[in-house]
Protein backbone atom coordinates (compact mmCIF):
# COMPACT_ATOMS: atom_id res chain seq x y z
CA UNK A 1 0.00 0.00 0.00
CA UNK A 2 2.73 2.48 0.98
CA UNK A 3 4.65 1.75 -2.22
CA UNK A 4 1.64 2.50 -4.42
CA UNK A 5 0.72 5.66 -2.51
CA UNK A 6 4.27 6.89 -2.99
CA UNK A 7 3.98 6.24 -6.74
CA UNK A 8 6.14 3.11 -6.85
CA UNK A 9 5.05 -0.15 -8.46
CA UNK A 10 5.02 -3.22 -6.16
CA UNK A 11 5.45 -5.64 -9.12
CA UNK A 12 7.66 -6.02 -12.16
CA UNK A 13 5.57 -5.44 -15.28
CA UNK A 14 6.43 -3.46 -18.39
CA UNK A 15 5.13 0.16 -18.31
CA UNK A 16 3.24 -0.27 -15.04
CA UNK A 17 5.69 1.80 -12.97
CA UNK A 18 5.22 4.98 -14.99
CA UNK A 19 1.45 4.56 -15.01
CA UNK A 20 1.28 4.23 -11.22
CA UNK A 21 3.58 7.20 -10.71
CA UNK A 22 1.50 9.37 -13.05
CA UNK A 23 -1.86 8.31 -11.55
CA UNK A 24 -0.75 8.92 -7.97
CA UNK A 25 0.54 12.40 -8.86
CA UNK A 26 -2.73 13.16 -10.66
CA UNK A 27 -4.75 12.05 -7.64
CA UNK A 28 -6.64 9.34 -9.52
CA UNK A 29 -5.07 6.37 -7.75
CA UNK A 30 -4.97 5.66 -4.03
CA UNK A 31 -4.30 2.39 -2.21
CA UNK A 32 -6.07 1.39 0.99
CA UNK A 33 -6.40 -1.71 3.14
CA UNK A 34 -9.97 -0.74 4.08
CA UNK A 35 -12.54 -2.36 1.81
CA UNK A 36 -15.23 -0.10 3.30
CA UNK A 37 -13.29 3.07 2.42
CA UNK A 38 -12.76 1.77 -1.12
CA UNK A 39 -16.41 0.89 -1.67
CA UNK A 40 -17.78 4.13 -0.22
CA UNK A 41 -15.41 6.23 -2.34
CA UNK A 42 -16.13 4.52 -5.68
CA UNK A 43 -18.96 3.40 -7.96
CA UNK A 44 -17.49 0.09 -9.01
CA UNK A 45 -15.40 -2.63 -7.35
CA UNK A 46 -13.19 -5.08 -9.27
CA UNK A 47 -12.48 -8.43 -7.61
CA UNK A 48 -9.00 -9.51 -8.73
CA UNK A 49 -7.98 -11.97 -6.02
CA UNK A 50 -6.32 -15.29 -6.77
CA UNK A 51 -8.23 -18.54 -7.35
CA UNK A 52 -5.51 -21.17 -6.82
CA UNK A 53 -5.86 -24.93 -7.16
CA UNK A 54 -6.64 -27.14 -4.20
CA UNK A 55 -4.67 -30.38 -3.79
CA UNK A 56 -7.37 -32.32 -5.68
CA UNK A 57 -7.35 -29.85 -8.57
CA UNK A 58 -10.57 -28.10 -7.59
CA UNK A 59 -10.70 -24.32 -7.46
CA UNK A 60 -10.04 -22.57 -4.15
CA UNK A 61 -12.56 -19.72 -3.88
CA UNK A 62 -11.83 -18.82 -0.26
CA UNK A 63 -10.24 -15.49 -1.22
CA UNK A 64 -13.22 -14.63 -3.42
CA UNK A 65 -15.65 -15.48 -0.62
CA UNK A 66 -13.72 -13.35 1.88
CA UNK A 67 -13.57 -10.27 -0.32
CA UNK A 68 -17.27 -10.62 -1.21
CA UNK A 69 -18.10 -10.69 2.50
CA UNK A 70 -16.09 -7.50 2.98
CA UNK A 71 -17.56 -5.73 -0.05
CA UNK A 72 -21.08 -6.79 0.96
CA UNK A 73 -20.60 -5.47 4.49
CA UNK A 74 -19.38 -2.17 3.08
CA UNK A 75 -22.36 -1.90 0.70
CA UNK A 76 -24.72 -2.26 3.66
CA UNK A 77 -23.84 1.33 4.64
CA UNK A 78 -23.74 2.74 1.13
CA UNK A 79 -26.48 4.59 -0.69
CA UNK A 80 -26.73 4.40 -4.45
CA UNK A 81 -26.16 1.62 -6.95
CA UNK A 82 -22.73 0.00 -6.56
CA UNK A 83 -21.42 -2.49 -9.14
CA UNK A 84 -19.27 -5.47 -8.15
CA UNK A 85 -17.23 -6.96 -10.99
CA UNK A 86 -15.46 -10.31 -10.72
CA UNK A 87 -12.26 -10.38 -12.77
CA UNK A 88 -10.94 -13.45 -10.95
CA UNK A 89 -11.08 -16.67 -12.97
CA UNK A 90 -13.92 -18.84 -11.65
CA UNK A 91 -15.69 -21.95 -12.92
CA UNK A 92 -19.22 -21.62 -14.33
CA UNK A 93 -21.73 -21.39 -11.49
CA UNK A 94 -19.37 -19.60 -9.10
CA UNK A 95 -21.08 -16.25 -9.61
CA UNK A 96 -24.59 -17.59 -9.02
CA UNK A 97 -23.67 -20.03 -6.24
CA UNK A 98 -21.06 -18.08 -4.28
CA UNK A 99 -20.42 -14.48 -5.32
CA UNK A 100 -24.00 -13.24 -5.53
CA UNK A 101 -25.34 -15.08 -2.43
CA UNK A 102 -22.35 -13.94 -0.36
CA UNK A 103 -22.77 -10.31 -1.44
CA UNK A 104 -26.52 -10.41 -0.76
CA UNK A 105 -26.13 -12.01 2.65
CA UNK A 106 -23.40 -9.61 3.77
CA UNK A 107 -25.13 -6.49 2.44
CA UNK A 108 -28.75 -7.32 3.16
CA UNK A 109 -29.48 -6.13 -0.38
CA UNK A 110 -30.62 -7.76 -3.62
CA UNK A 111 -28.41 -8.18 -6.67
CA UNK A 112 -29.82 -6.61 -9.80
CA UNK A 113 -32.01 -4.30 -7.73
CA UNK A 114 -29.93 -2.63 -5.03
CA UNK A 115 -26.52 -3.34 -6.54
CA UNK A 116 -25.12 -4.78 -9.74
CA UNK A 117 -22.93 -7.83 -10.37
CA UNK A 118 -20.88 -8.63 -13.47
CA UNK A 119 -18.26 -11.13 -14.53
CA UNK A 120 -15.54 -9.56 -16.65
CA UNK A 121 -12.75 -12.06 -17.48
CA UNK A 122 -9.33 -10.60 -18.20
CA UNK A 123 -7.18 -11.63 -21.15
CA UNK A 124 -3.81 -10.32 -20.02
CA UNK A 125 -0.41 -11.99 -20.34
CA UNK A 126 2.29 -11.46 -17.76
CA UNK A 127 5.01 -9.24 -19.19
CA UNK A 128 2.67 -7.60 -21.72
CA UNK A 129 -0.33 -6.89 -19.47
CA UNK A 130 -0.45 -3.14 -20.14
CA UNK A 131 -0.29 -3.61 -23.90
CA UNK A 132 -2.90 -6.37 -23.71
CA UNK A 133 -5.24 -4.16 -21.69
CA UNK A 134 -5.19 -1.41 -24.31
CA UNK A 135 -5.29 -3.86 -27.24
CA UNK A 136 -7.65 -6.64 -26.11
CA UNK A 137 -8.88 -9.34 -28.49
CA UNK A 138 -12.37 -8.84 -27.03
CA UNK A 139 -14.13 -7.40 -24.02
CA UNK A 140 -16.56 -9.83 -22.40
CA UNK A 141 -19.15 -8.63 -19.91
CA UNK A 142 -21.32 -11.18 -18.16
CA UNK A 143 -24.10 -9.19 -16.54
CA UNK A 144 -26.95 -9.87 -14.15
CA UNK A 145 -28.69 -6.64 -15.12
CA UNK A 146 -28.31 -4.10 -17.91
CA UNK A 147 -27.52 -1.18 -15.60
CA UNK A 148 -24.46 -2.93 -14.19
CA UNK A 149 -23.40 -4.07 -17.65
CA UNK A 150 -23.63 -0.53 -19.00
CA UNK A 151 -21.28 0.73 -16.27
CA UNK A 152 -18.63 -1.64 -17.61
CA UNK A 153 -19.37 -0.74 -21.21
CA UNK A 154 -18.73 2.90 -20.30
CA UNK A 155 -15.50 1.95 -18.50
CA UNK A 156 -14.11 0.27 -21.64
CA UNK A 157 -15.57 2.74 -24.15
CA UNK A 158 -12.14 3.95 -25.31
CA UNK A 159 -10.85 0.47 -26.17
CA UNK A 160 -10.98 -0.69 -29.78
CA UNK A 161 -12.22 -4.25 -29.39
CA UNK A 162 -15.42 -6.26 -29.87
CA UNK A 163 -17.77 -5.62 -26.94
CA UNK A 164 -19.67 -8.78 -25.97
CA UNK A 165 -22.47 -8.65 -23.39
CA UNK A 166 -23.71 -12.03 -22.24
CA UNK A 167 -24.72 -14.01 -19.14
CA UNK A 168 -22.36 -14.43 -16.21
CA UNK A 169 -22.18 -18.20 -16.83
CA UNK A 170 -21.06 -17.76 -20.43
CA UNK A 171 -18.49 -15.16 -19.37
CA UNK A 172 -17.12 -17.51 -16.72
CA UNK A 173 -16.75 -20.34 -19.24
CA UNK A 174 -15.19 -18.18 -21.96
CA UNK A 175 -12.11 -17.64 -19.81
CA UNK A 176 -11.66 -21.39 -19.32
CA UNK A 177 -12.23 -22.06 -23.01
CA UNK A 178 -9.53 -19.50 -23.83
CA UNK A 179 -6.94 -20.79 -21.37
CA UNK A 180 -7.51 -24.46 -22.12
CA UNK A 181 -7.28 -23.75 -25.86
CA UNK A 182 -3.98 -21.96 -25.32
CA UNK A 183 -2.73 -24.96 -23.34
CA UNK A 184 -3.87 -27.34 -26.10
CA UNK A 185 -2.06 -25.23 -28.72
CA UNK A 186 1.21 -25.38 -26.78
CA UNK A 187 0.90 -29.13 -26.28
CA UNK A 188 -0.06 -29.68 -29.94
CA UNK A 189 2.87 -27.64 -31.24
CA UNK A 190 5.26 -29.49 -28.94
CA UNK A 191 4.00 -32.92 -30.01
CA UNK A 192 4.26 -32.00 -33.69
CA UNK A 193 7.74 -30.66 -32.97
CA UNK A 194 8.76 -33.88 -31.23
CA UNK A 195 7.68 -35.95 -34.26
CA UNK A 196 9.46 -33.55 -36.60
CA UNK A 197 12.73 -33.82 -34.73
CA UNK A 198 12.48 -37.61 -34.61
CA UNK A 199 12.21 -37.76 -38.42
CA UNK A 200 14.83 -35.08 -39.05
CA UNK A 201 12.54 -32.13 -39.86
CA UNK A 202 12.68 -28.60 -38.39
CA UNK A 203 9.45 -28.31 -36.40
CA UNK A 204 9.56 -24.52 -36.52
CA UNK A 205 9.49 -24.57 -40.32
CA UNK A 206 6.47 -26.88 -40.27
CA UNK A 207 4.54 -24.75 -37.77
CA UNK A 208 5.50 -21.49 -39.48
CA UNK A 209 3.80 -22.80 -42.62
CA UNK A 210 0.92 -24.20 -40.56
CA UNK A 211 0.27 -20.78 -39.02
CA UNK A 212 0.08 -19.05 -42.40
CA UNK A 213 -3.26 -20.76 -42.97
CA UNK A 214 -5.79 -18.40 -41.36
CA UNK A 215 -8.74 -19.81 -43.30
CA UNK A 216 -8.76 -23.24 -41.65
CA UNK A 217 -5.91 -23.72 -39.17
CA UNK A 218 -6.04 -20.43 -37.23
CA UNK A 219 -9.68 -19.53 -37.64
CA UNK A 220 -13.17 -20.22 -36.36
CA UNK A 221 -13.47 -23.20 -38.70
CA UNK A 222 -13.86 -26.55 -36.89
CA UNK A 223 -14.44 -24.64 -33.62
CA UNK A 224 -18.19 -25.17 -33.14
CA UNK A 225 -19.17 -27.85 -30.61
CA UNK A 226 -21.15 -30.66 -32.18
CA UNK A 227 -20.84 -34.18 -33.50
CA UNK A 228 -17.74 -36.30 -34.11
CA UNK A 229 -15.48 -35.86 -37.10
CA UNK A 230 -15.33 -38.45 -39.87
CA UNK A 231 -14.57 -38.77 -43.56
CA UNK A 232 -11.69 -40.11 -45.57
CA UNK A 233 -8.93 -37.85 -44.18
CA UNK A 234 -9.04 -36.95 -40.50
CA UNK A 235 -9.43 -40.38 -38.88
CA UNK A 236 -6.84 -42.13 -41.05
CA UNK A 237 -4.30 -39.31 -40.78
CA UNK A 238 -4.52 -39.16 -36.99
CA UNK A 239 -4.04 -42.94 -36.93
CA UNK A 240 -1.06 -42.77 -39.28
CA UNK A 241 0.74 -40.04 -37.36
CA UNK A 242 0.21 -41.59 -33.93
CA UNK A 243 1.32 -44.99 -35.30
CA UNK A 244 4.47 -43.38 -36.69
CA UNK A 245 5.15 -41.80 -33.29
CA UNK A 246 4.71 -45.11 -31.48
CA UNK A 247 7.09 -46.78 -33.93
CA UNK A 248 9.72 -44.25 -32.83
CA UNK A 249 8.90 -44.71 -29.13
CA UNK A 250 7.41 -41.21 -28.86
CA UNK A 251 4.67 -40.68 -26.29
CA UNK A 252 2.12 -38.15 -27.58
CA UNK A 253 -0.66 -37.95 -24.99
CA UNK A 254 -2.60 -35.20 -26.75
CA UNK A 255 -2.66 -36.68 -30.25
CA UNK A 256 -3.18 -40.19 -28.85
CA UNK A 257 -6.33 -38.91 -27.11
CA UNK A 258 -7.92 -37.45 -30.25
CA UNK A 259 -9.54 -40.61 -31.63
CA UNK A 260 -10.75 -41.87 -28.21
CA UNK A 261 -12.26 -38.42 -27.59
CA UNK A 262 -13.99 -38.56 -30.98
CA UNK A 263 -15.32 -42.05 -30.23
CA UNK A 264 -16.70 -40.80 -26.92
CA UNK A 265 -18.66 -38.12 -28.76
CA UNK A 266 -20.20 -40.83 -30.95
CA UNK A 267 -21.17 -42.76 -27.82
CA UNK A 268 -22.68 -39.61 -26.33
CA UNK A 269 -24.70 -39.14 -29.53
CA UNK A 270 -26.00 -42.72 -29.30
CA UNK A 271 -26.98 -42.27 -25.66
CA UNK A 272 -28.96 -39.15 -26.54
CA UNK A 273 -31.15 -41.25 -28.85
CA UNK A 274 -31.53 -44.32 -26.63
CA UNK A 275 -32.43 -42.19 -23.62
CA UNK A 276 -35.58 -40.86 -25.32
CA UNK A 277 -37.31 -44.22 -24.91
CA UNK A 278 -38.64 -44.39 -28.48
CA UNK A 279 -38.12 -47.47 -30.65
CA UNK A 280 -38.94 -45.74 -33.95
CA UNK A 281 -36.00 -43.58 -34.97
CA UNK A 282 -35.57 -41.52 -38.12
CA UNK A 283 -32.22 -40.22 -39.36
CA UNK A 284 -31.96 -37.17 -41.61
CA UNK A 285 -28.48 -37.03 -43.12
CA UNK A 286 -25.87 -39.73 -42.62
CA UNK A 287 -23.03 -38.82 -44.97
CA UNK A 288 -20.24 -37.46 -42.79
CA UNK A 289 -21.21 -33.90 -43.74
CA UNK A 290 -23.79 -32.10 -45.84
CA UNK A 291 -23.17 -31.74 -49.56
CA UNK A 292 -21.37 -35.06 -49.98
CA UNK A 293 -22.26 -38.72 -50.51
CA UNK A 294 -19.14 -39.90 -48.69
CA UNK A 295 -19.91 -42.55 -46.06
CA UNK A 296 -16.29 -43.50 -45.38
CA UNK A 297 -15.80 -43.41 -41.64
CA UNK A 298 -19.01 -41.45 -41.21
CA UNK A 299 -19.75 -41.37 -37.47
CA UNK A 300 -23.46 -41.41 -38.36
CA UNK A 301 -22.98 -44.90 -39.81
CA UNK A 302 -21.62 -45.96 -36.41
CA UNK A 303 -24.69 -44.50 -34.70
CA UNK A 304 -27.05 -46.22 -37.15
CA UNK A 305 -25.35 -49.60 -36.85
CA UNK A 306 -25.41 -49.42 -33.06
CA UNK A 307 -29.13 -48.60 -33.03
CA UNK A 308 -29.85 -51.44 -35.45
CA UNK A 309 -27.91 -53.80 -33.21
CA UNK A 310 -29.96 -52.70 -30.20
CA UNK A 311 -33.21 -53.48 -31.99
CA UNK A 312 -34.38 -49.98 -32.89
CA UNK A 313 -36.62 -49.60 -35.94
CA UNK A 314 -35.02 -47.05 -38.30
CA UNK A 315 -35.79 -45.06 -41.41
CA UNK A 316 -33.02 -43.06 -43.10
CA UNK A 317 -32.93 -40.25 -45.60
CA UNK A 318 -30.03 -38.44 -47.21
CA UNK A 319 -30.60 -37.13 -50.72
CA UNK A 320 -26.94 -37.40 -51.70
CA UNK A 321 -26.57 -40.93 -50.37
CA UNK A 322 -29.76 -42.03 -52.14
CA UNK A 323 -28.32 -40.77 -55.42
CA UNK A 324 -24.99 -42.46 -54.71
CA UNK A 325 -26.76 -45.77 -54.17
CA UNK A 326 -27.99 -45.51 -57.76
CA UNK A 327 -25.08 -43.98 -59.66
CA UNK A 328 -22.37 -42.57 -57.40
CA UNK A 329 -18.85 -43.64 -56.54
CA UNK A 330 -20.08 -44.99 -53.19
CA UNK A 331 -22.56 -47.38 -54.82
CA UNK A 332 -20.46 -50.48 -54.12
CA UNK A 333 -19.82 -49.44 -50.53
CA UNK A 334 -23.49 -48.70 -49.85
CA UNK A 335 -24.93 -51.79 -51.48
CA UNK A 336 -22.23 -54.32 -50.57
CA UNK A 337 -20.60 -53.14 -47.35
CA UNK A 338 -23.60 -51.70 -45.55
CA UNK A 339 -26.61 -53.38 -47.22
CA UNK A 340 -28.44 -53.54 -43.90
CA UNK A 341 -28.37 -49.74 -43.91
CA UNK A 342 -29.27 -49.29 -47.56
CA UNK A 343 -32.45 -51.31 -47.02
CA UNK A 344 -33.66 -48.74 -44.47
CA UNK A 345 -33.34 -45.74 -46.76
CA UNK A 346 -36.52 -43.91 -47.78
CA UNK A 347 -37.14 -41.29 -50.43
CA UNK A 348 -38.11 -38.15 -48.52
CA UNK A 349 -37.88 -36.15 -45.33
CA UNK A 350 -41.64 -36.50 -45.00
CA UNK A 351 -41.43 -40.29 -44.83
CA UNK A 352 -38.94 -40.09 -41.99
CA UNK A 353 -40.99 -37.51 -40.08
CA UNK A 354 -44.20 -39.52 -40.44
CA UNK A 355 -42.53 -42.70 -39.19
CA UNK A 356 -40.21 -41.64 -36.35
CA UNK A 357 -40.87 -40.74 -32.74
CA UNK A 358 -37.25 -39.62 -32.37
CA UNK A 359 -35.71 -37.77 -35.33
CA UNK A 360 -31.92 -37.44 -35.56
CA UNK A 361 -30.40 -34.57 -37.54
CA UNK A 362 -27.12 -36.07 -38.73
CA UNK A 363 -25.76 -33.34 -41.00
CA UNK A 364 -26.52 -29.77 -41.92
CA UNK A 365 -28.40 -30.13 -45.21
CA UNK A 366 -30.74 -27.14 -45.41
CA UNK A 367 -33.79 -29.25 -46.18
CA UNK A 368 -33.68 -30.72 -42.66
CA UNK A 369 -34.15 -27.39 -40.88
CA UNK A 370 -37.93 -27.32 -41.11
CA UNK A 371 -38.08 -30.78 -39.56
CA UNK A 372 -36.01 -29.65 -36.59
CA UNK A 373 -38.22 -26.62 -36.07
CA UNK A 374 -41.59 -28.34 -36.48
CA UNK A 375 -41.76 -31.76 -34.79
CA UNK A 376 -45.25 -33.18 -34.34
CA UNK A 377 -46.72 -33.65 -30.88
CA UNK A 378 -44.81 -36.26 -28.91
CA UNK A 379 -41.92 -36.29 -31.37
CA UNK A 380 -38.39 -35.50 -30.21
CA UNK A 381 -35.61 -34.06 -32.36
CA UNK A 382 -31.98 -34.90 -31.53
CA UNK A 383 -29.75 -32.42 -33.32
CA UNK A 384 -26.05 -33.18 -33.82
CA UNK A 385 -25.25 -30.11 -35.95
CA UNK A 386 -27.39 -27.23 -34.60
CA UNK A 387 -29.25 -26.93 -37.85
CA UNK A 388 -31.78 -24.81 -35.95
CA UNK A 389 -30.90 -22.18 -33.37
CA UNK A 390 -32.95 -23.68 -30.56
CA UNK A 391 -32.47 -24.32 -26.88
CA UNK A 392 -32.68 -27.89 -25.64
CA UNK A 393 -36.02 -28.92 -24.13
CA UNK A 394 -38.51 -31.82 -24.14
CA UNK A 395 -39.04 -31.75 -27.91
CA UNK A 396 -35.54 -30.75 -29.00
CA UNK A 397 -32.14 -31.88 -27.74
CA UNK A 398 -28.84 -30.45 -29.01
CA UNK A 399 -25.67 -32.45 -28.48
CA UNK A 400 -23.63 -29.57 -27.02
CA UNK A 401 -26.23 -26.88 -26.36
Amino acid sequence: MDLINSGVTPIIEKDIGGMIEHAVKAGTLRATVSVKDAVLATDLSLICVGTPSQLNGNLDLSYVRRVCEEIGAAMRDKEGFHVVVARSTMLPGSMRNLVIPTLEQASGKTAGVDFGVCNNPEFLREGTAVYDYYHPPKTVIGETDSQAGQRLVDLYASLDAPMIRTTVEVAEMVKYADNNWHAVKVAFANEIGNICKAVGIDGHQVMDIFCQDTKLNLSAYYMKPGFAFGGSCLPKDVRALTYKARSMDLDLPLLNAVLPSNARQVQRAIEMVTSKGHRKVGVLGFAFKAGTDDLRESPMVDVIEHLIGKGFDLRLFDRNVNMAALTGANRDYILNHIPHISKLMVNSVEEVMAFADTVVIGNGAAEFKAAALNPRDGQCVVDYVRIADRTSGPAYDGICW
